[in-house]
């Protein structure tokens, strides 16, 4: 049965760009998101009831989770995933920019929405909770396209 499993890796074909199909509407949302907050008012935030160094941070944090995203997944191409710094710095900023996109949608879901339960959040804001996995789902598994290929290589 190993046996069969491990040619079966072998053949399927090696569609590095499929997590781009996560990535980039993902990035668009937290980037546009981000940049919809600028030109930066602490008002705006206060309106939250976010000081205002919490404000700057969540744009700041939105953007640029948004970019390293898309900046982690370049580092599947083939010719950069085959350098092992290139591929290991890739996979960090793509789990970091994760792990800082479900930073974002917690605190939207504390501060903002206040949902009675978690049920309540799963069943009715479809929105904020795909963005929230979508994140977890990056930070967990990072960049799998690169981990695959080394052990396919090995």
């Amino acid at each position: 049965m190993s046996r069969i499993l491990k040619n079966y890796w072998k053949i399927l074909p090696d569609f590095y760009w499929s997590s781009i199909l996560l990535r980039v509407p993902l990035a668009t949302l937290f980037i546009t998101s981000g940049l919809n907050k600028l030109p930066y008012h602490a008002e705006d935030g206060m309106g939250l009831g976010l000081p205002a160094l919490v404000w700057l941070l969540v744009i700041v944090s939105e953007i640029g989770s948004g970019v390293g995203l898309i900046v982690g997944g370049l580092t599947t191409l083939p010719r950069i995933r085959d350098n092992a710094l290139l591929a290991g710095l890739g996979d960090m900023l793509t789990r970091f920019s994760g792990i800082v996109m479900c930073c974002v949608i917690t605190g939207i879901i504390w501060t903002v929405l206040k949902p009675d339960n978690l049920w309540q959040f799963i069943t009715t804001d479809y929105l904020h909770f795909s963005l929230w996995v979508g994140g977890l789902y990056f930070a967990l598994r990072g960049n799998w396209a690169v981990r695959a290929t080394q052990l396919n290589s090995n």
